[in-house]
């Protein structure tokens, strides 16, 4: 499992370390991993033209000293510094030793242009509120460049500790962090500036309970229910589906499609679209009772595509099982009745269903994913999957938050969300915990979107179908 770590335990842990090494050994671990790390991105050190955006912290620092031994391999490298005064000394010295050179902020344009790598060291993890206005033109250079750009730890003006981006920052095409992700480096709009990112060890000795999650193949293998030798489809769990209308048939199909491939034995459909979902699958059991009169189900999901039929949604409410609430149930759902209940809640918002819930703007909660999750679970005392292009899952009574590494864009397309609602729901009835159910559910749907639309458009149905072969990859891991 991936593991993020908040500014405040990565400097606690920076401290610990640094207390039991010499003097300086910390940063030259991690410069030694930034050379290395910009040497395997240039392929050829050996006559490249390198430039340094150095800045006032340790970052600069980072920057220099690396820079330093790829000038011992040949390379050309300048230092461009914004603050002079308050340029990491020994840094410096070890650039110019190796033969490095350093130039003022008036040459940067033209060095940036003509640079094959540019190194962002111009602020640290702790920095806030976005670039100065000094170091802006800096990252519009770099943006029009040709030159690979290289974060340090984190990309100049995000905010580590929640991916937000005030004003500008800048883009890379690596970030190199050391000891351990930090959280904006894996959530939006944050994550989108980080291009790949390459973790270095530096020894830091971390706490057990991470600041955010990101399971893995093998996390989620080991999550996926299996079929025992006496298990039969109630064993299995079942799973009840309170979704579609007159006017969205096709919300119920769809949710059907995604639990009928989500693990449990049984999908029983209760709503005015049975004729659509029967005569698409026909292994689905169907009601016309209301959900409190439907039968036996370990799981409800209620909500895509209901319109405004509100007693759906308070029976299923009313239930005494885990319940999934997205869509149309969002905006239905009484807050009381969801704080009331004792079986677990999953709620399934995008992003402008949560600004509604939470009484603010689309954009605040797209620019602040992370702490509109936290807040959103707390209020309603529910699980909290908010769907996005950094699908994250929040456990009311805190913990780490799971951050889901496997979406892709082509499932921003209509009904995608209601196949995986279909698929968490279904991972609820056969036993995952909300927490559980929503992150590996959000994994499997994202690298089913990846498998269907492999670089071209895709439809909901298609999503829906390449699950299995997602569960399969998922499971290779355990072999």
């Amino acid at each position: 499992m991936r593991t993020a770590y908040s500014v405040e335990t990565v400097r606690a842990a920076e401290r610990e370390l640094m207390a039991r090494l010499a003097e300086g050994a910390l940063m030259q671990r991690a410069a030694a991993g930034l050379a290395a790390a910009c040497a395997d991105l240039l392929g050829r050190v050996y006559g490249s033209r390198i430039v340094l955006l150095v800045g006032s912290g340790d970052n600069g620092g980072d920057a220099l000293y690396a820079g330093a031994r790829l000038a011992r391999r040949g390379a050309g490298v300048t230092a461009v510094l914004l603050v002079p005064e308050r340029t990491h000394g020994a840094g410096l010295a070890a650039l110019r030793r190796a033969g490095g050179t350093v130039a003022g902020s008036g040459a940067a344009e033209e060095l940036i242009l003509r640079a094959d790598l540019v190194v962002d060291g111009i602020v640290g993890i702790g920095g806030k509120g976005g670039l100065r206005p000094e170091a802006v033109p800096l990252a519009a250079y770099a943006a029009d460049s040709r030159a690979a750009v290289v974060a340090v730890d984190l990309p100049s003006g995000i905010e580590a500790d929640t991916g937000e981006v005030l004003g500008t920052a800048v883009r890379a095409d690596l970030t190199v962090t050391f000891g351990t992700h930090k959280p904006g480096l894996l959530i939006d709009p944050g994550r989108e500036y980080a291009g790949s990112v390459r973790l270095v060890d530096i020894g830091l000795e971390l706490p057990e309970e991470a600041e955010l999650e990101a399971l893995q193949h093998v996390d989620v293998a080991a999550r996926l229910p299996v079929p025992g030798a006496e298990s039969d489809k109630y064993r299995r769990g079942v799973v009840g589906i309170a979704a579609g209308s007159a006017r969205y048939p096709g919300a119920a199909v769809l949710a059907v499609s995604g639990a009928l491939r989500g693990g449990a034995g049984a999908v029983r459909y209760v709503g005015p679209a049975a004729d659509a979902v029967i005569s698409r699958f026909p292994e689905t059991l169907v009601s016309d009772q209301g959900p409190a009169r439907a039968g036996r189900v370990q799981a409800w999901v209620v909500g895509p595509g209901v319109g405004d039929d509100a007693s759906a949604v308070a029976q299923v409410l009313g239930a005494d099982v885990p319940v999934l609430v997205d869509a149309d149930g969002l905006r239905l759902a009484d807050r009381s009745a969801v704080r009331a209940r004792t079986a677990p809640t999953l709620m399934t918002p995008h992003a402008g269903e949560a600004a509604a819930l939470l009484g603010v703007s689309r954009e605040s909660v797209e620019g602040a994913r992370l702490s509109s999750a936290r807040e959103l679970a707390l209020r309603y005392g529910a699980t909290v999957l908010l769907k996005g292009s950094t699908t994250l899952v929040a456990d009311p009574a805190g913990g780490a938050v799971r951050v889901n590494p496997t979406g892709t864009a082509w499932l921003a397309t209509a009904g995608s969300g209601d196949v995986l609602s279909g698929l968490a729901g279904s991972l609820l009835a056969a036993g995952l915990s909300a927490l559980d159910a929503g992150s590996v559910g959000a994994y499997l749907h994202g690298l089913a979107g990846r498998l269907a639309a492999d670089g071209a458009p895709l439809g909901a149905h298609d999503v829906a179908a390449a699950i299995p072969e997602a569960w399969r990859d998922v499971r290779d891991a355990l072999r």
